[in-house]
């Protein structure tokens, strides 16, 4: 099918549906402006589900002198959980003293400056630990008699992505998953972007086109806009591995290595143990990284040197890496490089404009996107002006924080039949939305067949109808990690009753229509 325009003019283009470019998309979906977003593959595809799942200060970027980065990130914790609450939650850091490594001095120095740099005021300050007698000294071996205990959140890294795709588009924006942008080229006042999905080929015309590609960003420079940038991007890979539980307290762990390098030991998904993160250059070309013998050695090792039982490569269940698409500031070490981003603008007189996004982390994506509709507000005149994202819930997070077990009895109330851990497991995925997706079920029989773990057909259904889900991997790894504990044949027929779902109602295609 040739290309063609389709019609009104939208506003706001985005291209890339990580963390970044659904932030984007909402925010100016919430300001009243037309907004069209193109994802390649499923939202989170990428990076924004490969992270070390924290929202965070960052404690270490103190000792690059990034105190901007560090209060902005440490002011965006508490807004965040605010309007996250079902998938954003506390979790203290026990920091352990290695002598010859920082000055314990310096630590309390940077803990100090972590509680008061960025206006704390729910989550709980830091505190010193004797780890012979707390419980948190117990896993770690000895000769670690002295930790420090300090705040951060943890958060579901790629739900946050589709809540806000999912918010974005009941505020009207249109999201298209898996749909191609083959060109961009401006046209007199606005952009026409060629995209194709689902094999229909189609063309969108927007006043302003946002790269938010992440690490493609040069590529949709070079190879989609045909444009060239002074910017440059530096791709860092970090990946992380998953071990059976090492520890029973709900506490996660920080440490330092000799190499300067920090790695975290996380408590995760209830039966396993998160750690990571790797830092290493990763080349010019994005793909899909893979974490190498190396790093899983090397996680295990600097993890070893602090807990009594050693941790080896064989007690490995699942890796994960992914590609940071830093801002390149020209740091030696790819641990060094800034973690800031950069929203860089390319206009001309008359000509439509382009902002990239180069950079940036997960924790700052909602200011980060309140920094670009700034940069945009003049080519948006329709748009408000007023920033509203740190306010409204993102979906199902509609109640206050530190209450998730209410909503649990709440949905055990309705539904007197569900079990404990399945009500508690989908109130932190889907919150006040564990209600609609149960709606209609008198007993546990009618929520359909059961996939493994507690996946029921009815939950399925819901992510395929409500947040774009369309594979096992979309429902197992980014709607949820319920890939730890599905076998093989499990992962298969999920995947077979997906496909004849689609098969029977096909996902929408291309919009043949104007903006919503």
């Amino acid at each position: 099918m040739d290309a063609r325009t389709l019609d009104p003019l939208y506003d706001l283009a985005v291209i890339g549906g990580g963390i970044n470019g659904c932030g984007i998309a909402r925010d100016a979906a919430g300001r009243g402006a037309s907004v069209v977003l193109f994802e390649q593959g499923d939202f989170a595809g990428a990076t924004s589900s490969a992270s070390t799942k924290l929202i965070h200060g960052g404690l270490r970027y103190l000792e690059h002198y990034e105190f901007r980065l560090v209060r902005e990130a440490l002011m965006e914790r508490e807004v965040l959980w605010r309007i996250a609450p079902h998938i954003i939650w506390p979790l203290r850091f026990v920091l352990p003293h290695h002598k010859g490594l920082r000055p314990a001095w310096l630590l309390r120095l940077g803990l100090f400056l972590y509680d008061h740099l960025g206006g704390r005021k729910l989550l709980p300050a830091t505190r010193t630990l004797d780890l012979t007698r707390d419980e948190t000294g117990k896993p770690l071996r000895d000769g670690y008699s002295r930790g420090f205990e300090y705040s951060d959140c943890w958060v579901e890294d790629s739900r946050l992505v589709v809540l806000n795709a999912l918010d974005a588009a009941e505020r009207g924006a249109d999201i298209r998953p898996r749909c191609r942008v083959l060109g961009a080229s401006r046209v007199g006042d606005h952009w026409q972007i060629d995209v194709e999905q689902d094999g229909e080929r189609a063309s969108v015309r927007a006043r302003v086109l946002v790269n938010a590609a992440g690490p493609w960003v040069h590529e949709v420079l070079a190879q989609v806009v045909r444009v060239n940038s002074p910017a440059n991007v530096r791709l860092v890979q970090g990946s992380h591995i998953v071990v059976p539980k090492l520890y029973d307290h709900d506490r996660a762990y920080i440490f330092q290595n000799a190499d300067g390098r920090i790695i975290f030991a996380i408590p995760y998904e209830h039966d396993f143990t998160l750690i990571g993160t790797t830092d290493r250059d990763f080349g010019q070309t994005p793909g899909r990284p893979v974490a190498s013998a190396e790093e899983i050695a090397y996680l295990c090792t600097a993890a070893s040197e602090y807990f009594r039982s050693p941790v080896t490569p064989e007690q490995v269940v699942w890796t994960y890496s992914g590609v940071r698409p830093l801002y390149d500031d020209g740091a030696s070490k790819a641990q060094e490089a800034t973690r800031d981003y950069v929203l860089e603008m390319e206009e001309g007189e008359g000509r439509p404009p382009l902002l990239s996004v180069f950079g940036g982390k997960i924790t700052t994506y909602r200011r980060l996107a309140e920094h670009a509709l700034e940069k945009l507000g003049a080519f948006l005149p329709s748009a408000s002006k007023v920033s509203w994202t740190g306010k409204e819930p993102l979906p199902g997070g509609d109640f206050p924080v530190g209450e998730p077990v209410r909503i649990v009895a709440q949905l055990k109330r309705a539904h007197l039949w569900l079990d404990e851990a399945l009500a508690r497991r989908l109130v932190m995925a889907y919150g006040t939305r564990a209600l609609r997706l149960l709606d209609g079920a008198r007993s546990a029989a009618d929520l359909g067949r059961v996939f493994g773990a507690d996946l029921t057909e009815a939950e399925v259904l819901y992510l395929m109808r409500e947040e774009w889900a369309r594979t096992a991997e979309d429902v197992l790894w980014r709607r949820s990690k319920l890939g730890l504990r599905f076998s093989a044949e499990q992962i298969e027929a999920l995947d077979m009753f997906m496909r004849e779902k689609v098969q029977l109602r096909p996902m929408p295609a291309v919009v043949q229509g104007g903006a919503a």
